[in-house]
């Protein structure tokens, strides 16, 4: 258990340390991209990527960092897309927003809300008729259930009984818009429990927690042979789009950010770790490997040259 619990930190770590490095080096303009940052939800994309087999599907949104670092753990590629590079798995033209790693089971992120989800909801039929045993989760914020695609996405989905987790990163706001603004019921779980659809949820900021809930999801999936969803609450750190704070935007306050924070994924799982046995020089000395390879990785992108500009021209397809 104490292993688990270390692996969990690592990546939890991995994807804090990224972004604060993103945030550090984000004013010298040399990353072109839009940044939505991941930071307060780390345990969501962690605990669900860790408890999928390494087969499994991973499908996005643009607020892609968490899902990215911790299904592939690849910075090296991370940030060499963040700055464009040729080096990256996708040479510079997906950015922030369209990571891309299917050799690693990371599907893709789309910039348009929800539009992942229907295509996340089609791969996971095609692994049920080529009958592969492997699961797709999607992730997406509780604004994209107010689009018309999730609800025929998850409708399709228990009609045909397909092996998919619909990971719902429910932070209350859709930019700056909160729920009561927005949805004419109380709990979109409660809604989806209507469907013939397993529904897990939990308020829980401990990766721990949502790894174990995750293991439940995919026992139910692989039982019942029909879609889970799964309700996890988190906090968002920073601005909707940006690497600031936005208290000052009138529209949430930092009092309620206060709170959450005092719950911090990492904070939790740190204090976990060392309060289980684990000596804080292990701890410590796990963090120096991640600062060092972030680092490297960092100096890796920088260094990297651009692609030709042929290469936007590869690639496209159209019908």
């Amino acid at each position: 258990m104490k292993n688990l619990n270390l692996e969990l930190y690592k990546s939890l770590s991995l994807i804090r340390k990224s972004e604060e490095t993103i945030i550090a080096y984000y004013h010298e303009d040399e990353m072109k991209t839009p940044m939505h940052m991941s930071m307060g939800e780390e345990a969501i994309a962690v605990g669900v990527c860790s408890a999928l087999d390494k087969n499994d599907q991973v499908f996005g949104t643009y607020r892609s960092h968490a899902i990215f670092l911790a299904k592939t753990q690849d910075t090296d590629s991370f940030f060499s897309e963040m700055y464009g590079k040729e080096t990256s798995l996708l040479r510079g033209k997906g950015g922030s927003m369209h990571l891309c790693a299917p050799e690693k089971g990371f599907m893709g992120t789309s910039a348009i809300v929800a539009s992942a989800i229907s295509v996340a909801v089609g791969a996971a039929f095609a692994n049920k008729v080529i009958n592969n045993q492997k699961i797709v989760a999607v992730f997406f914020g509780d604004g994209a259930v107010d689009e018309g695609t999730f609800w025929e996405s998850l409708n399709v989905a228990c009609l045909m009984k397909v092996p998919v987790l619909f990971v719902c990163e429910d932070n209350g706001f859709a930019v700056h818009t909160p729920k009561h603004h927005r949805q004419g019921y109380n709990s979109i779980a409660e809604v989806v429990s209507k469907f013939n659809c397993n529904v897990l949820k939990s308020d829980s900021t401990d990766v721990e927690v949502i790894y174990n809930l995750t293991l439940e999801a995919v026992k139910l999936i692989r039982k019942t042979q029909s879609p889970c969803f799964l309700d996890l609450k988190y906090y968002r750190y920073l601005e909707h789009v940006g690497v600031n704070e936005d208290f000052d935007a009138g529209y949430r306050q930092k009092d309620e950010f206060k709170k959450w924070f005092q719950l911090d994924p990492i904070k939790i799982q740190r204090e976990k770790l060392i309060s289980s046995g684990v000596s804080l020089d292990i701890v410590e000395r796990a963090e120096k490997e991640l600062d060092d390879r972030i680092c490297l990785s960092l100096k890796k992108a920088k260094q990297a040259g651009f692609a030709d500009k042929n290469e936007i021209y590869k690639e496209v397809y159209h019908a």
